[in-house]
């Protein structure tokens, strides 16, 4: 896509999670993840985005009350929306709830809602979120059927899960976007935005963003804070910055 064609700029929200890892591996408060927040958005990005998971193996409930006091831009909550993660969502009202199918105990998240099974479900609780002026966001992959199911649900938002865009982006270049660029027109033209995460990084980043129209906002965690280990935390979200300009 030409940079004519492009209408607006694709946000990077940063998940902190692997900051809270590295802290909870040796105990104690440091990294600081309320710090390493700030300045990852005084180095420019525009949003901050934590995943809690219920046996707090990286970020725990008490970072998502600090940080909701702290972030600036945009603070992005995802989880599988049991009652507890409910009740957390309600309590601190980040700026978007994104809602992932995934089971408490996985190591990370790996595929999108089946949205037709899940539709009364997924209504319900896509409900409670908006009344409370929060928006929402769902997990899905690129199945244009259920796109169709995930705009009955109410979501302001879908998050396409790009596992499949990385693997095949070793091989296929920006090709792999392909099915993206499709679900993404789709979502747009059923009255959803459309946000992107999973395994996206600096080989692949830019292309995902210069092929996928109406992409609102990427999530990057897990590559983003392994490549500050190298190039320092400033340096790496400017780099990932210049692959979304």
């Amino acid at each position: 896509m030409s940079d004519s064609a492009k209408v607006h700029t694709t946000r990077l929200s940063v998940n902190v999670n692997k900051i809270a890892t590295l802290r909870n591996a040796r105990g104690g408060s440091i990294p600081d993840v309320l710090l390493a927040a700030e300045s990852i958005e005084g180095f420019g990005a525009e949003g901050i985005t934590v995943h809690p998971r219920p046996d707090a193996r990286h970020i725990t409930y008490s970072d998502v009350r600090g940080l909701k006091n702290i972030v600036n831009t945009e603070f992005n909550i995802e989880g599988y929306p049991n009652q507890k993660f409910i009740d957390l969502v309600l309590e601190v009202k980040p700026d978007q709830a994104t809602l992932v199918p995934d089971p408490p105990d996985v190591l990370t998240s790996n595929a999108g809602w089946n949205a037709k099974e899940n539709a009364e479900f997924l209504r319900k609780v896509i409900a409670l979120f908006k009344d409370a002026g929060i928006r929402t966001s769902i997990f899905m992959d690129t199945d244009e059927a259920q796109i169709t199911a995930a705009a009955k649900t109410g979501t302001d938002r879908i998050e396409l899960y790009t596992e499949a865009y990385a693997i095949g982006h070793k091989t296929e270049g920006a090709d792999a976007a392909v099915p993206y660029a499709r679900a993404a027109t789709l979502a747009h033209s059923l009255g959803m935005g459309v946000n992107a995460g999973h395994d996206l990084d600096l080989s692949n980043l830019r292309d995902f963003a210069q092929n996928v129209p109406h992409l609102a906002e990427v999530s990057i965690g897990h590559a983003l804070i392994s490549d500050a280990l190298y190039l320092g935390i400033e340096e790496t979200v400017k780099q990932y910055l210049d692959c979304l300009k």
